[in-house]
């Protein structure tokens, strides 16, 4: 499962929900994903961002590539963020799931895909 920020921001904060999900993510052992461009979008102050280093330790975390694939995908769409564009190419060439609390620009994302569109989940 490829996880967006806002679900970054929930382990961060501490949020039960977020300890649920990872509870039962663990139990039916689902790998976690993310981008780094997402950690970006949600990292400030390490020294105050001590959970959400933790759990960073435990999830795959791809890197930013595929910049064409990128710019095509937000053209298509007649968008312009490109950490939400990355997370969809991302989860496409991966074939998971994304978890995301910004469900009508990753739909509008997805939409203009030409392959098969990945599931997204909503969040919280």
């Amino acid at each position: 499962m490829i996880l967006d920020a806002g679900f970054l921001i929930s382990v961060d904060r501490g949020e039960r929900g977020a300890q649920e999900f990872l509870t039962a993510a663990l139990i039916h052992e689902t790998p976690l994903t993310t981008t780094h461009p997402v950690v970006a979008q949600v990292w400030r102050d390490g020294a105050q961002q001590a959970r959400l280093a933790r759990f960073l330790q435990s999830v795959v975390i791809v890197a930013f590539e595929g910049g064409p694939e990128v710019g095509n995908l937000l053209a298509r769409a007649g968008t312009s963020d490109v950490v939400d564009a990355h997370l969809v190419v991302v989860a496409v060439r991966r074939s998971e799931p994304i978890l995301s609390g910004d469900m009508d620009d990753l739909q509008s994302l997805t939409s203009a895909l030409f392959e098969r569109r990945p599931n997204i989940l909503h969040w919280p």
